[in-house]
C-alpha cells in the first residue's frame, strides 16, 4: 500500500503546536447519525473523505454516531450503506464490513466511553454536574433577558467531595462535564488555514456524558477518532467552531489530534442555503429521478472544488479512479459551493453516452426503457424491439438528460402511432406517399433533399408540407425535424403512419358520402392501394 508524507499537527509537552511528519497512510471516517436519509451534503462529505483516502492508499471508515437514541430512525443505517454503495463509495471498515477497530456503532461502545470518562474524572479534567433541567432553563432564560450569551455557569465545578458524595448517596441524577480552559486554541485547517478560538468565551463547561449513560457527540467523537487511529478529519464547516473544544479534550487525554479540514456549505445556485426540506437533496430522490451515480458524483465535484479545472475546458465525466487520482484537498475553496442544476443534466447526459458504449450497460438501458414505456402507454401497440430502442437511445443522447424523458408525451411518437387526423390534404399526402415509396435512401439527408424537391415540383410551400408531415408522423406541433423523425422511425414505420392517416381520411369520406346510399363500396380494395 502506497503512502505519502503528511503534515500532522501534534502537541508537544510545552502545549505548543508544532509541525511533524507522518509517513502513515491516512485513515479517514464518515460518521453520520442514523436520523433519516443521506442528503447531498452528507454524500459530499463521504465522497471527499473517500477520494482523499483512495488517492493516498488509505482507509475509509464508516462509523454510525447514534448516541442520540431519540432521533434514531429504523432502517436508516441500511439505507445509508445502500446509498454509499450505489454512489460507488467503498467502505474499508464499518458496520457489516471487516475491521480491527470495531464496534463501529457508538451505541455498542458504551463501555469504552465509560472507561475513558473515568480517566478524565480521575485526572481532574471532568466533573459530575447535578444541575436540574429546570435550573439550566432558568439560566438560559435569564441570559436571553439580559442580552448575554446563554451558557452554563460551571456551578458544580466547585462542589466539594463531601457535597458530591451526599448527592450521590441521595441518588440525584447527574451528567459529566468537561472543564474548559480559557486559553486560545489554534489549529491549521486543511481548507481554511489558521484558526484560533477561545471556546470558553462563549460556552460553559460542555456535557461529555449524559445522565442516561450515553456520551455526547463531542466526547464520543474524540474518543472514537483516537481509538480508530483516524489521521484526518474532513467534515462540514458547521463543526469548525467545535474543533478547538475537541482539541482541549485531546489534550486532557494526552493524545495527538488528527488533522482537521472543514468543507464549506453547499448552497443553491442563487446562494440560498440548501435545506433538507427541499425535494431534491436526498440521494434517494436523485436515484428515483433517473440520475446515475457517476453523474451525481461528478456533479458534486464540479460544485465543491478539489480539482484542477481549466477555463473553457467544458465538462468531462470522470471515473471514480480518475477523481481519486486528480483530487487535491488544497483545491477545495473555502467559499460556499454553489450548485448548478445544468451541470447535473450535462453530467447525466454524458453518463448515458458512456453507458451506450458498453454492451452490458446498453442492454440494461434498453430493458429499463422498455419497462418505462410499457408502463406509460399500457393500452397501445408499441414498437419496443431492441434494435429500435437502441437506435432511439443513440439518436436522443444529445437531446435528453434522463432516459425517462423518452417516455414523455414529447417523444410519444417514437413508440405509438399518433392520433389520426382529417385535417390534411389527402391528395397531396397520397402524392408524398407515392414519392417516398420509391425512395431508395431513407436517411435524414436524402429525405430532406427529396421533400424539398417534392415541394418545389408540386408548387407547395416547404414549411406547410413539413407541418402536415409532422402532424401525420408524430401528432406533434413541434419537436425534432421531420426528416430526422422519419430517419429514426425507419422507412416501413414512417410509410405505415402516412397510410394510417390516408385510411382514416377515406373512412371519413365513405361515411359522409355513402351514409344515405345503399350502393355497396369495396373499402378493402380502396385500402389495398394505400
Amino acid at each position: 500500500m502506497r503512502s505519502l508524507l503528511f503534515k500532522q499537527l501534534c502537541y508537544s509537552q510545552n502545549r505548543y503546536l508544532v509541525k511533524c511528519i507522518s509517513t502513515q497512510s491516512p485513515r479517514v471516517r464518515f460518521a453520520p447519525s442514523p436520523t433519516g436519509y443521506l442528503h447531498l451534503g452528507g454524500l459530499r462529505t463521504a465522497l471527499y473523505n473517500y477520494l482523499f483516502a483512495k488517492s493516498r492508499g488509505g482507509s475509509f471508515i464508516l462509523r454510525i454516531e447514534d448516541t442520540d437514541q431519540t432521533r434514531k430512525v429504523e432502517g436508516s443505517v441500511e439505507a445509508l450503506v445502500n446509498d454509499l454503495e450505489w454512489a460507488g463509495i467503498e467502505c474499508n471498515e464499518g458496520p457489516g464490513f471487516k475491521g480491527e477497530y470495531g464496534p463501529y456503532v457508538q451505541s455498542e461502545r458504551l463501555n469504552i466511553y465509560q472507561e475513558h470518562i473515568n480517566k478524565l474524572l480521575e485526572n481532574g479534567s471532568a466533573y459530575k454536574c447535578f444541575c436540574t433541567e429546570r435550573r439550566l432553563n432558568i439560566l438560559r432564560r435569564d441570559a436571553v433577558k439580559s442580552q448575554r450569551i446563554p451558557k452554563y455557569d460551571n456551578r458544580c465545578r466547585s462542589l466539594t467531595p463531601d457535597e458530591i458524595k451526599e448527592k450521590m448517596d441521595a441518588g440525584v441524577p447527574y451528567c459529566i462535564r468537561f472543564k474548559l480552559t480559557s486559553d486560545v486554541q489554534f489549529f491549521e485547517d486543511l481548507i481554511f488555514g489558521g484558526i484560533a478560538y477561545d471556546v470558553s468565551l462563549n460556552e460553559g463547561d460542555p456535557v461529555l456524558m449524559k445522565s442516561d449513560g450515553y456520551p455526547t457527540y463531542h466526547f464520543a467523537n474524540v474518543v472514537d477518532d483516537h481509538l480508530m487511529a483516524i489521521t484526518h478529519v474532513l467534515r462540514g464547516v458547521e463543526w469548525q467552531i467545535s474543533t478547538t473544544k475537541h482539541l482541549l479534550i485531546y489534550r486532557a487525554f494526552g493524545w495527538t489530534p488528527p488533522q482537521f479540514g472543514h468543507m464549506p456549505l453547499i448552497v443553491n445556485a442563487d446562494g440560498t442555503k440548501l435545506s433538507k426540506r427541499q425535494s431534491d437533496v436526498k440521494v434517494e430522490d436523485y436515484r428515483r429521478n433517473g440520475i446515475y451515480p457517476l453523474a451525481l458524483v461528478n456533479y458534486i465535484t464540479l460544485s465543491g472544488g478539489g480539482f484542477e479545472h481549466l477555463p473553457g475546458a467544458g465538462v468531462r465525466l470522470k471515473s471514480m479512479e480518475d477523481l481519486a487520482e486528480e483530487f487535491q484537498i488544497d483545491k477545495i475553496s473555502s467559499h460556499p459551493s454553489r450548485l448548478n442544476p445544468d451541470l447535473l443534466k450535462e453530467c447525466n447526459r454524458l453518463e448515458i453516452k458512456r453507458r451506450l458504449k458498453d454492451e452490458t450497460h446498453t442492454k440494461s438501458l434498453i430493458t429499463s426503457l422498455q419497462e418505462t414505456v410499457t408502463k406509460t402507454y399500457p393500452d397501445h401497440k408499441l414498437n419496443l424491439t431492441e434494435e429500435h430502442i437502441k437506435s432511439v437511445l443513440n439518436w436522443s443522447v444529445s437531446r435528453i438528460s434522463r432516459v425517462e424523458e423518452l417516455s414523455s408525451k414529447k417523444y410519444g411518437f417514437l413508440w405509438i402511432l399518433p392520433k389520426n387526423t382529417a385535417k390534411v390534404d389527402h391528395e397531396l399526402l397520397k402524392k408524398v406517399l407515392d414519392n417516398l415509396q420509391v425512395l431508395e435512401k431513407f436517411d435524414q439527408g436524402s429525405l430532406k433533399e427529396n421533400l424539398r424537391s417534392f415541394s418545389a415540383e408540386n408548387n407547395v410551400k416547404f414549411p406547410a408540407l413539413m407541418k402536415m408531415l409532422r402532424s401525420v408522423i408524430s401528432g406533434l406541433d413541434e419537436g425534432p425535424g421531420v426528416a430526422e423523425m422519419m430517419d429514426l422511425l425507419g422507412k416501413d414505420q414512417s410509410l405505415e403512419r402516412i397510410k394510417a392517416v390516408l385510411r382514416y381520411v377515406f373512412v371519413l369520406f365513405y361515411e359522409n358520402t355513402f351514409s344515405f346510399s345503399s350502393a355497396p363500396v369495396d373499402l378493402p380494395s380502396i385500402f389495398k392501394s394505400i
